[in-house]
Parts: C-alpha cells; structure tokens; sequence
C-alpha cells in the first residue's frame, strides 16, 4: 500500500506539471510523454489518452520481458498520469514561459522521483531503453539521452526553437531533481558490510536477479570480523533492495555509489 500511495501522489504531481506548466506555452517533457503532449497539442486527442495509447505496447511488452513488479507499478503510474492529464484542465499558472519550464521540470521531476522511489517509473522511455539494452551492449543512459535529444529537435522543428530551449531547460530541471531524490544514475554498486550474511545472501539471492560476490571484512578498530558483500543493480531496485537490507539488518553498513560501466555478466533488466 506504501508503494502505491506513493506512486499515486507523483503521478498527479507529474500530470500536474504537464497541465499546468508545460502544456499551457508548448513546451514538451522527457519521454513519450513528451511526444504524447506533443500529438495532443497538435490534435484534437486529449493527451491523457495519447499517453495511455502510447504506453500501452510498451507496458505490454514490458510485462513479458521485464521484472514483473516494476512494470506493474509503471502501469499504475501511466494509467493515474494519463486520467490526471484527461481530469485536471489546461490552464497555465504563470505566463512567463521561462518559469514554466523550470518550475514544471522541477515538480514533474519531484513526482518522477517519487515514483521511482516506490519501484516504479512512469513509463515510455525507460521501458524502451531497458528493452533495447537487453539486446545490446549500448548504456541504457546514452540511449535515453539520445532518445530525449530526437524530442528537443522535434519540439524545435513543429513549435520553434524558442520552445526547443524552454524544453531542454524543464528536461535538465526534471532530471536534477530526480537525482537528487532518487537517483538519476542507471546502474549502481552496493557494498554491503554485515554479520548476518547468510541471511542477507539469501535474501537478495531470492529476490533479486543478480549475482552477488561476498568477502571477508575485519573492524579496523574493533577487530570484529564481518562480511563485505557487493552487487551491482539498476536505479529501479535500490527501493526494494535496501528494504530487503533493513529488514534483515538494520545496523548493515552500506555504501551505494553510480557505476559508469559494468564489463562481463550484467543482466540489464
């Protein structure tokens, strides 16, 4: 229930940003969002719609070669973003563009964060460049910039350059704060210090598809011996993983830091 209360508060916030701040002075979001806003500028179609009918391939296509509980809660958060975009009126709160930008980057990023925080993500890219990723070596951050960069151009060529900037100005402003509340970084290391291993072994090897490498540790003040273990994961499971960290031992010394690349087995889902 706190995952999906969650989920269900940032995705307003993100329907929010779009209806209020970035739809009113043509300024698109990151993703398929982006282009869903961009069809419902253009179109008659609400955007709430487009961005479900949009979605829904992907979700679909998620669900079979994806972690099943992060697609599920993506799928709760697309479906409460797209009825939010179709409930909540466009109206613009400020009429200076700039600011609209910026302050929608800002909430749309403090509602994706939150998301994410809860295992989820609001869909679109993300689910394209984890699907993509699986069948190749390209970083899934380089592709979802490159993926972002295609929705800038289009953004300048149908309503103007101006609006391209103001774009890239709310994108830059949604992923800072995403980084600062969650994380932005694609995949992360953990080290994880503990006396309870084999009940932290077995934990994580049940619920996490990932391969986990464990040493021996020494205090060095006090001498205790204890067990260093590292992992690496995507920003999708840091939520899960250090629940499942707390529930087993609370008193785990863990250190997460951003990892540029991973070489050899790294399952990328």
């Amino acid at each position: 229930m706190y995952n999906v209360l969650f989920i269900t508060i940032g995705s307003v916030l993100v329907a929010v940003a779009y209806n209020l701040f970035l739809i009113p002075h043509l300024i698109l979001s990151s993703g398929l969002s982006g282009l869903a806003i961009m069809f419902g500028i253009i179109t008659p179609v609400n955007t709430g719609i487009l961005n479900f009918l949009m979605n829904l391939p992907l979700l679909i296509l998620g669900y079979l070669k994806l972690g099943r509980r992060f697609i599920t809660y993506t799928i709760l958060s697309v479906v409460v973003i797209s009825i939010s975009l179709y409930l909540i009126p466009v109206h613009g709160i400020s009429t200076e563009p700039i600011l609209s930008s910026l302050f929608g980057g800002i909430i749309s990023g403090i509602g994706i964060g939150i998301v994410f925080r809860a295992s989820g993500s609001s869909g679109g890219f993300d689910i394209i460049a984890m699907l993509l990723a699986k069948k190749s070596d390209f970083p899934l951050g380089t592709l979802l910039s490159v993926m972002n960069a295609v929705v800038v151009v289009i953004s300048g060529f149908i309503f103007g350059w101006d609006a391209a900037l103001y774009t890239l100005i709310s994108i830059y402003a949604a992923g800072k704060v995403i980084d600062t509340i969650h994380s932005n970084h694609i995949k992360l290391t953990l080290m994880i210090v503990t006396k309870k291993s084999d009940e932290m072994k077995a934990k994580l090897l049940t619920n996490l598809y990932r391969g986990i490498t464990v040493m021996d540790g020494e205090g060095a003040y006090s001498g205790e011996k204890s067990k260093v273990m590292m992992t690496v994961i995507t920003r999708y499971q840091l939520t899960d993983v250090k629940t499942m960290i707390k529930e087993v031992d609370p008193n785990a010394f863990v250190n997460i830091t951003e990892t540029a690349e991973v070489m050899g087995m790294f399952h990328k889902e």
